[in-house]
């Protein structure tokens, strides 16, 4: 399947203005800085594991189905009901003050979050 993979973080924008503006606390933040966080995905058509591995922590997964509503967990450990969607290959997450979108490009996973109007965007490479 498309997104199914293991991919670790090869570059992020906008990082510390995003965790301060989510209410990460910023010894937190200053620690994720450094963390090459491995993202888990495995795609079984509709249906979806996605799970997070911190360094030093329990990884964070959320299963999904698209189109089906769920409950998801965000990095701050925040848990809220969200509705995945799959437009042109991508996979996209809107309520009204979250946006998250996910994409292949190439083979690398692109995740972009919006929240509150700060967007933070983080790239991650295919492992072999």
């Amino acid at each position: 399947m498309a997104f199914t993979g293991k991919y670790e973080i090869e570059s992020e924008k906008n990082y510390d203005e995003f965790m301060k503006h989510t209410g990460i606390p910023s010894e937190t933040t200053e620690k994720g800085q450094n963390f090459k966080i491995i993202s888990e995905v495995q795609q079984d058509g509709q249906n979806f594991t996605w799970s997070q591995h911190y360094p030093g922590g329990h990884p964070i997964t959320n299963k999904f189905t698209i189109g089906k509503e769920c409950d998801m967990e965000t990095v701050g450990r925040k848990k809220f009901k969200a509705t995945v969607q799959m437009e042109g290959g991508k996979l996209m997450v809107d309520s009204p003050n979250f946006h998250f979108s996910s994409e292949i490009v190439g083979d690398k996973l692109v995740e972009t979050s919006t929240v509150g109007g700060v967007t933070y965007e983080r790239v991650s490479k295919r492992l072999a």
